[in-house]
Formats: C-alpha cells, sequence, structure tokens
C-alpha cells in the first residue's frame, strides 16, 4: 500500500508544458517588454477594450499573433497545439498572446496548462475585446505588422495553412 502510494505521488510530481499545471509560475516566452504584457503564462490579468489597445500600443515594433479564445469553445481547443507550436517557433520574434473571454479564471489557467501554451494570456471576463474589434464567436486570430497595422484575420479555428500565412504576412518572406 504505501509503494503504491509512492508511486501514484512520484507520477504526479513534475509538471511538462501540455501536460498539466506546475506549482511554480511558468515564465512567458514574449519577443519583447512592455508594461501591460505579462510576464506570466497564466497571470491572466483582466483586461478590457481599452487596455487591449494600450497594449498594442506598447508592442508596436513587434509582429503580434491575437488569438481570442475560451476553455469552454470546442473549436479554440482543436487550434490550440498549433498555436503553441508556432509560439514556441516563432516567439522569439513575433509576440504571441492570448485573450481568453467569457471565462472562469481557473478553467482558463487549465486550458493553457493542458496546451502548454508558451505565450500570455489576458482576461476579458464580459467579452469586451473581441466585440469592440467586430468579430462574433470564437476563435478570433489577429495579426499584426510591426508597425502596429492590421493585417489580416482569422475566424473559427486556424488550420495550419492558416497561421503559417499569418505569420508569414507580418514577418515577411523570411518566416
Amino acid at each position: 500500500m504505501l509503494l503504491a502510494l509512492s508511486l501514484a505521488l512520484a507520477a504526479c510530481g513534475g509538471s511538462r508544458p501540455g501536460t498539466g499545471a506546475s506549482s511554480l509560475p511558468t515564465p512567458a516566452l514574449n519577443a519583447t517588454r512592455a508594461p501591460l504584457l505579462p510576464t506570466r503564462v497564466a497571470a491572466l490579468p483582466s483586461f478590457d477594450l481599452d487596455a487591449y489597445r494600450r497594449l498594442l500600443g506598447q508592442l508596436r515594433g513587434t509582429p503580434v499573433v491575437v488569438n481570442i479564445w475560451a476553455s469552454w469553445c470546442g473549436p479554440c481547443r482543436e487550434e490550440a497545439p498549433r498555436l503553441a507550436e508556432a509560439a514556441r517557433r516563432y516567439g522569439s520574434r513575433v509576440q504571441f498572446l492570448g485573450v481568453d473571454i467569457l471565462d472562469q479564471r481557473a478553467a482558463a489557467a487549465s486550458f493553457i496548462a493542458r496546451y502548454g501554451w508558451p505565450y500570455p494570456s489576458v482576461f476579458d471576463a464580459s467579452g469586451d475585446i473581441r466585440d469592440g474589434l467586430g468579430f462574433l464567436g470564437q476563435p478570433v486570430t489577429v495579426f499584426y505588422a510591426a508597425s502596429g497595422r492590421l493585417v489580416s484575420s482569422w475566424s473559427g479555428p486556424l488550420t495550419g495553412e492558416a497561421l503559417a500565412e499569418g505569420i508569414g504576412s507580418i514577418l515577411g518572406s523570411g518566416a
């Protein structure tokens, strides 16, 4: 019995990206620094449309991919692994940012850990950001050039091709 308990506890000990939450806060893979940009993956600070716009202003000079999502959203779960992979590949050159909407923080943090997202998300309990940008539903992914100009957006779960094309369009031909 004691051996079984020891083995069970050992199996629950460590955590790798995408396998569950860790007891230590995970630093975010950020391509830049900005006062409003979370530095921890699951910090999930509350944001509204005004704070989001201020953050985008602070991120000028860096290409940005913003994904609007929710933990209860099936299509968001479908695209989550693609976003994690792209962030690991391009995260030193492109700032990835999640906008969690209409959700619960604990569920959002579990979602982030489950899919191993290395980038930060902000928490928008009312959906103000999505609505203010003129989108309906989720997921939505928005691609901003380093100048801050909106280059393109994608509604629905991202395909690998759409994600590569969006990132390529904000990085130029070197993506």
